[in-house]
């Protein structure tokens, strides 16, 4: 699956953020300060964003962490990491981009003050591997923070569903040239552990001393915050 998961990001990679701003209506820029926010991160912070794509949430965590913090941006698709630095470079904000695998990081134990992973915890073959590996790196005390989609219910549900199943891929197809792409993402997000059920998986990674979910828009997304405990 990663193999052809890589692939397919590298297929859609010079599209992937207009694509984004059209199917998201732009919310998906909100989403991602909320992260920062609810992540506590602070002028000093050491960060970690895992499956980084283009940059944008690592982007954001610098801004939180100022010139004497730390951000590193991992992605393990090289034409979706490839265009992060000219996006850090246009807002004069250094921040360290490298082609990593979340479930595999080269860095040693207690490194960060915070690891994070936006929309892409559902994209790897182990998301519970995943879990331990983010906190991992992690002091204890620190944080792993976690944005994904999930299944809103409500008066939202039906008209998310028709959109995501039908409009999605026909607008991502269209501009990308790869509707396969378009129809593997909604489809993995209907399907993926959202709310409590992805609390429970960060139960069953043994690795958190306090966990919390904030949800986002009915639904559509959460963010999911845990606290690394003692090694």
């Amino acid at each position: 699956m990663s193999e052809k998961v890589k692939n397919m990001f590298a297929d859609i990679a010079d599209d992937y953020d207009r694509i984004n701003s059209i199917l998201s209506f732009g919310v998906h820029n909100a989403w991602r300060k909320k992260t920062v926010l609810e992540s506590g991160a602070k002028p000093g912070n050491k960060v970690l964003d895992c499956a980084t794509g283009t940059g944008d949430l690592a982007i954001e965590f610098k801004k939180a962490v100022g010139h004497e913090g730390e951000v590193t941006g991992t992605d393990f698709c090289q034409e979706m990491i490839e265009h992060a630095p000219a996006k850090a470079d246009m807002e004069n904000l250094v921040v360290t981009f490298e082609v990593a695998d979340a479930m595999d990081l080269p860095y040693e134990d207690n490194t960060f003050d915070i690891a994070s992973i936006a929309f892409g915890i559902r994209n790897v073959d182990d998301p519970l591997v995943c879990l331990k590996e983010m906190a991992r790196v992690v002091r204890p005390g620190g944080r792993v923070v976690v944005l994904e989609f999930g299944q809103p219910k409500g008066a939202v549900r039906i008209p998310y569903e028709i959109y995501s199943k039908h409009v999605m891929p026909a607008i991502g197809g269209f501009i990308s040239g790869n509707r396969e792409a378009y129809t593997y993402l909604p489809e993995t997000s209907a399907k993926f552990p959202a709310g409590e059920k992805f609390i429970n998986l960060m139960d069953d990674a043994d690795v958190f001393s306090e966990k919390r979910a904030v949800k986002l828009t009915g639904g559509i997304s959460y963010i999911y915050v845990g606290t690394v405990g003692e090694n």
